[in-house]
């Protein structure tokens, strides 16, 4: 069983960067994509980024192009993401997922979820 367990939210101003962790309790994570997922109050869960295990290759919704990056460590079996100029529009809840492969975008796509951390920017 895979768990994930996200970290590094907070309160933001407008314009500030958050990182936020995702560390899996296994190395069998090696064999699944990675990804960022979010949920605003009252909207339905969506794709932020995405990488892959082992290629390092990222995907990225257009919303976030540009100011979010995706990282991995390995070796520590930890996914990052860099959010830079931060935007109240970003406020939600950001879930770390695993899935089959790096391309897929839906919430029913995803094998294994973390538990959330809120990320809120103020205006």
């Amino acid at each position: 069983q895979v768990q994930l367990v996200e970290s590094g939210g907070g309160l933001v101003q407008a314009g500030d960067s958050l990182r936020l962790s995702c560390a899996a309790s296994t190395r069998t994570v090696s064999s699944y994509a990675m990804g960022w997922f979010r949920q605003a109050p009252g909207k339905e869960r969506e794709f932020v980024a995405g990488i892959t295990w082992s290629g390092g290759n990222t995907d990225y919704a257009d919303s976030v192009k540009g100011r979010f990056t995706i990282s991995r460590d390995n070796a520590k079996n930890t996914v990052y993401l860099q959010m830079n100029s931060l935007k109240p529009e970003d406020t939600a809840v950001y879930y770390c997922a695993a899935v089959a492969h790096i391309g897929l975008r839906t919430s029913s796509d995803v094998n294994h979820w973390g538990q959330g951390t809120q990320v809120t920017v103020s205006s």
